[in-house]
């Protein structure tokens, strides 16, 4: 199985402020949705929070402390019990918060970045990540247009 983080990040690395998103890019919401449709999604239960459903067309895996139950999500207490789940599948994807993927760092064979290029004021943050475990095998670099209003890259990392 390959573990896989997808994460957009600011060039100061946060994520989010007020678990909320600190931009809106059209692009990479597409991005997003393109990555992980029909696969399964991991995420802390503040990020099914701020996002507030289950993702269509998705296999949705929430990590709570907190006993209680999702409609149209699997709900379990660590990111060690959500992997349990999906050791038949080829390829599963986690998409946050900062702690779940602090977690799943050495665990993770792959990134799927975002790097939107400016910073941002945020108290979420994603970790550092080392370029001795990582190499970047794969980049599109974008500059604003009309509907997304900053640059970014796509940038695909792999473990070295």
């Amino acid at each position: 199985m390959t573990i896989s983080i997808v994460v957009a990040i600011a060039q100061n690395h946060a994520i989010g402020k007020d678990n909320q998103l600190l931009w809106y890019l059209p692009n990479d919401l597409k991005h997003f949705k393109t990555i992980t449709s029909g696969h399964t999604i991991i995420m802390g239960r503040k990020t099914y929070d701020s996002v507030g459903k289950p993702l269509p067309n998705r296999r949705n895996i929430v990590i709570t402390r907190q006993q209680m139950d999702i409609a149209g999500c699997e709900v379990v207490n660590s990111l060690e019990d959500a992997l349990a789940l999906c050791k038949t599948e080829e390829e599963v994807f986690i998409v946050g918060g900062a702690e779940i993927y602090r977690q799943a760092m050495a665990v993770t064979n792959k990134i799927y970045l975002t790097i939107i290029h400016q910073n941002f004021d945020g108290d979420t943050y994603f970790p550092d990540i080392e370029e001795n475990t990582w190499i970047e095998i794969e980049r599109e670099d974008y500059q604003p247009d009309e509907k997304n209003k900053l640059p970014y890259s796509f940038v695909t990392m792999e473990r070295r």
